[in-house]
């Protein structure tokens, strides 16, 4: 059984895309469209943009999102027994699966862009990557701090990634490295994501959510609200919904799809490494919790 994996912020690099467009007629079309849903040329930026223009968070997220829902629907010929997709990546799966059209999808990623802007802007805030301890460590000292600081990503075993206020994470930062981490490396990102800071960005994005069609999946998508595999256009919604203030809990999602019998993993978009390493390690710990 194969399943398709989608990165999310983070997986860009100049030039994306130019390949598609290059070579194909349908590329192209797919591109046009999304610069007429966004209001400017999101491919010139892709194609002919420096770095710095695709950091911006208005163009990472719709450009990242397209890379991947191009890159699955014109190379692509295998139909995946399941999908998932990392924090944005899943908005790219939930195209993939057909649960969402195209156009829908690409309308609510740049919805959730600006609504996490908007957030951003009134209220600043950051991210840290945690490395070398165990979940629970962090997730005990997070508590202790009155300020917001919270787990955001399950990534792998060893590595969690902690959002909340600047002054909060700083702090968890010191006392994690206190505990025994190995790094606690503060994340150049806009604000904090997956956490309870996000939560002006999930009420404006919900109600563009809730206007969406979503439909019958082709495969059942594992999602990052509970690492669970769904089916129901209504549930998969609700779970939605919830994303933007909820933990990624990639690790348990990879763990989980392991045990229902994914034997492979194929990343659609970026540079197609950034989940994979993360996998290997899951898939590791998965064989030895099943020993």
């Amino acid at each position: 059984m194969i399943a398709f994996v989608f990165p999310g912020q983070a997986s860009q690099f100049p030039g994306m895309g130019k390949d598609l467009f290059d070579s194909s007629s349908e590329a192209q079309k797919l591109f046009q469209q999304a610069d007429d849903i966004l209001g400017f040329s999101i491919s010139d930026v892709m194609f002919n943009g420096a770095e710095e223009d695709l950091k911006k968070t208005e163009v990472t997220q719709p450009a990242v999102f397209l890379h991947s829902v191009i890159t699955a629907l014109i190379k692509s010929d295998t139909q995946p027994d399941a999908v998932a997709g990392h924090s944005l990546g899943e908005f790219s799966a939930l195209v993939a699966n057909g649960t969402l059209s195209f156009e829908d999808g690409l309308s609510l990623v740049k919805a959730r862009a600006d609504a996490m802007q908007k957030a951003c802007d009134a209220n600043p805030s950051t991210m840290a990557a945690i490395v070398g301890l165990d979940d629970k460590v962090v997730e005990e000292v997070c508590k202790g701090i009155d300020k917001v600081v919270v787990p955001a990503n399950y990534n792998c075993p060893g590595q969690l990634v902690i959002s909340g206020e600047i002054e909060a994470v700083e702090l968890a930062c010191e006392k994690l490295l206190k505990e025994g981490a190995r790094r606690a490396i503060i994340l150049a990102v806009g604000g904090a994501f997956h956490s309870p800071l996000m939560q002006p960005a999930q009420d404006d994005l919900s109600t563009a959510i809730e206007a969406t069609k979503f439909n019958a999946p082709r495969c059942p998508i594992y999602q990052n609200v509970d690492g669970l595999p769904q089916t129901d256009p209504s549930l998969i919604q609700q779970n939605l919904v919830k994303q933007l203030t909820s933990p990624v809990r990639w690790s348990e999602t990879i763990q989980n799809m392991i045990t229902d019998g994914i034997e492979a993993f194929v990343e659609i978009g970026g540079t197609g490494k950034v989940l994979q390493g993360m996998i290997k390690r899951i898939s590791r710990e998965t064989q030895t919790m099943n020993l």
